[in-house]
């Protein structure tokens, strides 16, 4: 039984495509369809049904993955003991991130780790619609929201701080709140669907629903409302920490951090196996981002 056809099948169960699996392992569809045929014929049954929109695992080969996964685990940790690791990560990796996040902090990024990776070309969608990785072939997504899908696998990047900030013209003009309750009486410019802002005080927890006439469902868009004086606004800080370094936003109700537990995670389809590729991926913007992130020093 051939390792690669293996490593071929497990990636196959992941993409529900065999040109898609083959790919990412650097095989061409013509020849990655003889290694799925001469899987079978070595094992005498059919793992896969081919239809000409996908293909999906037959009953046997769903019995059979976690064996095949099995197998090229030990087989991978043996290579590893004696210092015949696995090969370089390589081929095309897909990956979703948020639209703005993905251009302030993923594609700066991405020089160093194609050098770092040669091997690796990159196929990028960069949009704010919460996309099925799965079904649109996905390798890894960015996200900063809590994952719902049991089927997904979530390594956190980054922490997500979020502060409360208004610019020196509305300061000028409105005045600075002191606390969090007296935002009752300050325009705040909501993010669709956080418009409530709970904040740390030593009198417990203080819950405040904002009120405003600025309401919209992008963060830079709430970023740059604030800047040009509309308005208080919670941001994240990964989106406007140059803008506080300049001066344009400032940080206010210090004294009272916000509750909030979001964090930036990098997230995969559920599998025993983490393609090198994906594992190069996570592991390079880990320490790229840093702890913390270089947005909060």
């Amino acid at each position: 039984m051939n390792i690669e056809d293996l490593r071929l099948f497990v990636r196959l169960a992941v993409t529900n495509n065999i040109s898609k699996a083959g790919q990412d392992l650097g095989l061409s569809p013509p020849l990655a369809s003889i290694h799925i045929n001469r899987l079978e014929k070595t094992l005498g049954a059919r793992l896969v049904h081919r239809t000409t929109r996908k293909v999906s695992l037959t009953e046997e080969g769903i019995t059979f993955l976690p064996h095949a996964e099995e197998i090229i685990l030990r087989v991978d940790e043996a290579m590893e003991s004696v210092g015949k690791g696995l090969t370089r990560p390589q081929g095309v990796l897909k990956i979703s991130a948020p639209s703005s996040f993905g251009r302030m902090h993923l594609m700066p990024a991405l020089k160093g780790f194609l050098t770092q990776h040669p091997a690796i070309s990159v196929d990028i969608q960069l949009t704010d619609t919460m996309v099925d990785l799965v079904a649109g072939g996905f390798d890894v997504g960015i996200r900063n929201s809590e994952l719902k899908s049991s089927s997904l696998v979530a390594r956190k990047l980054a922490v997500d701080r979020r502060i409360i900030c208004a610019s020196p013209e509305y300061i000028r003009e409105n005045g600075q709140p002191s606390s969090p309750e007296e935002l009752r009486d300050h325009q705040c410019i909501n993010l669709k669907g956080l418009e409530g802002w709970t904040f740390e005080t030593l009198n417990g927890n203080v819950n405040i629903n904002t009120k405003g006439n600025v309401r919209v469902d992008q963060g830079e868009a709430v970023r740059d409302a604030c800047i040009n004086g509309m308005g208080v606004a919670m941001c994240a800080t990964w989106i406007a920490y140059e803008h506080l370094k300049r001066g344009d936003l400032i940080q206010i109700l210090k004294d009272y951090p916000l509750i909030d537990d979001a964090s930036i995670w990098a997230i995969y389809p559920s599998s025993k196996l983490l393609a090198p590729k994906i594992r190069a991926f996570i592991d390079y913007f880990s320490v790229y981002y840093g702890t913390p992130a270089y947005w909060d020093t």
